[in-house]
């Protein structure tokens, strides 16, 4: 089990994001500049509480907030420190409410490190856990929709200021509706969404994993180090959570990566030749994450299992617009929590709403 966090502060942050970008099956963002404005947020209003969920009142008012948009436009245009608490004090003035705690979309890079940012200014807690468990590239996908929660009243602040609110009748639609205004804002929008009661989030929420995060990431620091070794500490550390069961899947150069950013979406395809040349390579689909990996006819591993690309030399998780020609690499995948293998979670995160033409089978039912 990782350890119980009381608050977050600056010291936390690195492990955080680390392990948070391991968790993000390459999406949510690169870390490192929402990293650097949330350490100035903390320096300046000092550390953020952290809730266990179910120590939040059940009519607590909870906001979840984060990026929306294309993972490689977030090494352009680079979100400001006040980006995300504007866009709550924006939230509250629109409808008439004190915000009580903050949450997060997805435990995904970037979008890791924004929710505390927003409550560090704001002077609010933040709650351990999140809305995925990983990081998934469309609202519908989210726990807490697929728990019942509305997507809106919603608000999205783009970077020079302009800001949009949102009314939909379903999450599906607001997906259209929010993406597209990403797409005119430049790619990247932050957005106040799906606010929640208590009882709600303690419904919804995929519980503990800021702390797992902090712990994962202060793994991967201690023992960074070439991929294989890593693999039986990690199977210790996922085998006591919510995920389980952690594998090792292959090893190899990055020798193809095509992407293009279509209708607000970073979409394509890796491929992966093992050292040995022996081997088929591994074929990886990315939707802003790495959604299936593919080795020959045989599906290795698929969403909502997590699949996550490290260096090969380092252990240091990769985020799908870093994916570069000519990388060694890993390739790790672990269990997705409980919660997603639900009927009701899989009729919207299954393989084949992303056009993949296979079921999906638990990563531990798939030969190794």
């Amino acid at each position: 089990m990782s350890e119980s966090l009381s608050h977050i502060d600056a010291q936390h942050l690195d492990d955080l994001a680390l392990g948070s970008v391991f968790l993000a099956t390459g999406g949510g963002g690169d870390p490192y500049v929402p990293k650097l404005i949330t350490a100035e947020a903390l320096k300046t209003f000092g550390p953020v509480k952290l809730l266990n969920p179910v120590d939040v009142a059940d009519d607590a008012f909870i906001v979840p907030v984060g990026s929306v948009g294309a993972p490689t436009v977030s090494l352009e245009l680079l979100p400001s420190v006040e980006d995300a608490a504007r866009t709550l004090d924006a939230f509250e003035k629109y409808i008439g409410r004190p915000i009580d705690a903050v949450a997060s979309f997805e435990i995904g890079g970037g979008n890791s490190v924004i929710p505390i940012c927003a409550a560090a200014a704001k002077g609010l807690p933040v709650i351990d856990g999140d809305g995925m468990g990983r990081a998934l590239p469309e609202a519908q996908m989210m726990s807490y929709p697929i728990g019942g929660v509305k997507p809106t009243p919603a608000l999205a602040y783009d970077y020079a200021g302009n800001q949009a609110t949102f009314e939909t009748d379903n999450t599906e639609t607001y997906e259209r509706h929010i993406r597209a205004f990403s797409m005119a804002a430049g790619g990247m929008i932050t957005a106040a969404e799906h606010a929640m009661t208590g009882r709600q989030l303690k419904d919804t929420v995929i519980p503990g994993t800021v702390s797992f995060s902090v712990a994962l990431g202060r793994l991967l620091r201690e023992k960074r180090g070439q991929a294989d070794t890593l693999l039986k500490p990690l199977q210790e550390l996922f085998k006591t959570s919510i995920y389980g069961e952690c594998r090792l899947l292959y090893s190899g150069k990055v020798t193809d990566k095509t992407t293009r950013i279509i209708g607000g979406y970073d979409i394509g395809e890796a491929t992966i030749e093992g050292f040995n040349g022996c081997n088929d390579p591994l074929m990886i689909n990315i939707k802003n994450e790495y959604l299936l990996a593919r080795q020959a006819d045989k599906v290795r591993a698929s969403v909502p299992d997590l699949i996550t690309i490290v260096d090969y030399e380092t252990g240091t998780p990769i985020n799908a617009e870093r994916l570069r020609f000519g990388q060694r690499v890993a390739v790790f995948a672990t269990g997705c929590p409980e919660f997603y293998r639900s009927e009701r979670a899989l009729k919207v995160v299954a393989p084949r709403c992303f056009g993949f033409d296979i079921d999906y089978i638990p990563l531990e039912e798939l030969l190794s």
